[in-house]
């Protein structure tokens, strides 16, 4: 039975024998709207495979199994872990996995799938949000799709356009990889416990990424770029970089020789590490 109310899931934990650990990012959703608006994201249907992440006491679990999606989810907490082994008295379409989603081998878990496409969904650890996406996003060979819960703050990041505040380095490396969209926004009230921040959805369209002499010395760039984002790319890309070969590269493709990193848009920032990188 779905564990909505704040009190029932207190129930549920208590007889568990815990409570939710800070050190793990355990706030655990208890909206019954924003969980169906989630599989309405992921665009879950039967006979999809979904990998979860954080499946928690199991809320989104039972609805991704009620959608008729093949489910792989993923449990740090041990006990909870063991919690979620109940829903497999009524779904034969379900497995368990009690570890860190850094150290599982994906290849290894979907090959029994039969080269599957898998849909990522996960409620992420605000504290590894970054290292989990770093790791996953570029496996878009094993995964379509990924619709993944973080701090709104993040989640405008992810999303952004240039010429935002939110535009990034990180912007730049999902693109890369994915077309990301902000999906919806969840309030704070929807946890128990409540965290101290409001959280959003993100949907992230995994694709092959673009082929550039490059891709590790792209990344270099990007970062070094964003590092100093007041300053001019002639200046936050000196070290790697001569400043009149920056410049004279972003004449070249009709941008001002002064940009800013935030000018630039994803396909530009292409464009100028292809005319930099082979002109070194």
């Amino acid at each position: 039975m779905p564990v909505y109310k704040p009190s029932e899931l207190h129930r549920f934990l208590n007889d568990l024998g815990i409570s939710p650990k800070k050190m793990l990012s355990q706030n655990f959703l208890i909206d019954a709207n924003i969980i169906r608006k989630i599989v309405l994201e992921a665009d879950v249907a039967p006979g999809d495979l979904v990998l979860e992440i954080g499946s928690g006491p199991g809320s989104l679990t039972e609805a991704l199994l009620e959608a008729g999606a093949t489910v792989i989810a993923v449990e740090k907490d041990r006990v909870l872990a063991q919690a979620l082994e109940r829903f497999k008295k009524t779904y034969d379409n379900f497995e368990v996995l009690c570890e860190d989603i850094l150290d599982v081998s994906i290849e290894s878990v979907l090959k029994k799938y039969a080269g599957r496409k898998a849909k990522i969904i996960a409620n992420l650890p605000y504290h590894i949000t970054t290292p989990i996406l770093v790791r996953l996003v570029p496996l878009h060979e094993h995964f379509s799709s990924c619709v993944v819960m973080v701090q709104e703050e993040v989640a405008r990041r992810f999303a952004a356009v240039p010429k935002t505040k939110e535009y990034g380095s990180f912007t730049v490396f999902l693109r890369f990889f994915t077309e990301p969209r902000y999906a919806f926004s969840v309030s704070r009230n929807c946890f128990y416990p409540a965290p101290n921040v409001d959280s959003a959805m993100v949907k992230l369209q995994l694709r092959p990424p673009p082929q550039i002499s490059d891709q590790d010395k792209f990344f270099v760039m990007t970062r070094r770029a964003f590092e100093h984002r007041r300053k001019m790319l002639k200046a936050s890309l000196r070290t790697i970089f001569l400043p009149e070969k920056v410049m004279e590269a972003l004449s070249s493709l009709n941008l001002n020789p002064l940009s800013r990193p935030g000018d630039l848009s994803f396909e530009q920032f292409l464009a100028l590490f292809e005319k930099l990188n082979n002109n070194v």
